[in-house]
């Protein structure tokens, strides 16, 4: 994977880094909001996550195409018989 930009920012005595707004703004990086830091081969990758109100936005969006498809999911009446553990178990019910 190539390396489009690379900034050089210094670690600060409590282990904290500034994270240029240029990366903040483009993955959604804001104050009092989460991120995930995970270890891979090369460092450390810091992952911003979208806020929840656009999740659910497009959560809302992904359904209403499913919908318009005409795909319908299983009504309660067809689930009574349903074991969903077998299902995650990979033996079918």
């Amino acid at each position: 994977m190539a390396t489009m930009v690379e900034f050089r920012v210094k670690v600060g005595s409590k282990g904290q880094i500034l994270i240029p707004k240029v990366f903040r703004d483009r993955y959604g990086i804001e104050e009092g909001r989460l991120v995930i830091i995970e270890p891979i081969a090369e460092g450390i990758l810091v992952k911003g996550r979208p806020p929840p109100e656009l999740i659910m936005s497009r959560l809302e969006e992904h359904a209403k195409k499913v919908r318009d498809m005409g795909v319908r999911g299983p009504s309660l009446g067809e689930l009574k018989e349903a074991y969903l553990e077998a299902e995650f178990e990979g033996r079918g019910g």
